[in-house]
């Protein structure tokens, strides 16, 4: 078996192949395009196995060479520490280093989803951005108008209606503003439309709708949260316990022990971001429609704070998430008896 190790940059992919014993057989540049891997794949002996470090090219790299190689491994970036403070760093020592981690199975192995889920992740994730997009521009409407004095109605500002048929009579407006909230009126419109289609075809996706129907039985669980779940995680599979899930949502602290001397952090940057921030958006509407939610968020907010009950609610969200994924059955409500429910 040969271990080969890359180094992947935006043009240039560096590469080091090794044997058993650490021995280097080859290294060197290729292009990183699809005909530049094709003919390096074809002057290599089989058996090999591959690995890099993640980056933005990583996927379809690794879509590309799982059919010729014997393994395909990513490597988390963070856990590459002998890479990051090593005193001599370039790309072809780079590379040597991640083919010796993967022959001395030292590799911080990560978890690349199926190139189905990360199709549809892309679709979901592009719809977000969409999203805060759309914020950035109802934004955008108001300041245009409490920078020029204009008196306007907060609350039905970005109403359709409200837009088209009662501010164009408000005397205050500048001729020279109107063409500026017409263009991003227009714009807002238009990304709207947009972003619904992406999520329709999200929800009617058959690979998807299964799952996305059981987790919605989970009260506060919408759509979005469903989606977003499933095509974050991926294989259920891969988490065993609660305790994985939240640490892996960023919903725990980050702990520094040495000796006898123990600290807790804030809450953990090394997260999952995307799932976080949907999670803890659906925290805050869940003890609304769940009362055994609503005795969890009073529990803690009486404990600690609002900010800490929020966070709690989401690690039980959580939990009723991985259960009903893996368990592959609907939420059954049971009911609380509690004087904070009621």
């Amino acid at each position: 078996m040969n271990f080969i190790g890359l180094d992947i940059h935006k043009k240039t992919i560096s590469y080091c192949v090794k044997d058993i014993s650490g021995k280097v057989q080859s290294e060197g540049k290729i292009p990183a395009t699809r005909q530049g891997l094709r003919e390096w794949v074809g002057t290599l002996a089989k058996p090999w196995t591959v690995a890099m470090e993640a980056t933005m090219f990583t996927g379809w790299i690794y879509d590309y060479l799982r059919p010729h190689a014997a393994a395909v491994k990513v490597a988390h970036p963070l856990m590459l520490r002998a890479i990051a403070v090593a005193k001599k760093k370039n790309d072809r020592i780079d590379a040597g280093k991640i083919a010796d981690c993967l022959r001395c199975d030292f590799l911080p192995e990560c978890y690349m989803a199926p190139m189905e889920i990360r199709q549809r992740r892309r679709t979901l994730r592009y719809r977000k951005l969409l999203v805060r997009q759309n914020v950035q521009l109802k934004n955008k409407i108001a300041q245009l108008l409490m920078e020029s004095g204009v008196s306007y109605n907060k609350e039905k500002l970005h109403q359709q209606g409200y837009f088209h048929q009662v501010l164009p009579a408000n005397p205050e407006i500048d001729p020279s503003l109107w063409p500026l909230l017409k263009l991003t009126r227009e714009m807002i419109e238009r990304t709207q439309k947009t972003e619904r289609a992406l999520l329709r075809s999200l929800e009617a996706d058959p690979l998807l709708a299964t799952r996305v129907e059981r987790l919605m039985t989970i009260p506060a669980v919408g759509h979005v949260t469903a989606l977003t779940w499933v095509l974050e995680v991926g294989e259920v599979e891969r988490f065993h316990s609660v305790k994985q899930v939240i640490s892996y949502r960023g919903l725990c602290s980050g702990e520094k022990t040495s000796a006898d001397s123990s600290r807790r952090m804030p809450i953990s940057k090394q997260r999952n971001r995307h799932l976080q921030t949907v999670l803890l958006e659906a925290a805050h509407l869940a003890p609304r429609l769940n009362p055994e939610l609503a005795v969890l968020y009073e529990r803690e907010a009486a404990q600690s704070n609002h900010n800490q009950a929020t966070i709690a609610v989401a690690r039980k969200l959580a939990a009723y998430l991985l259960a009903i994924d893996r368990g592959e059955r609907a939420f059954v409500t049971h009911q609380v008896h509690s004087s904070v429910a009621a």
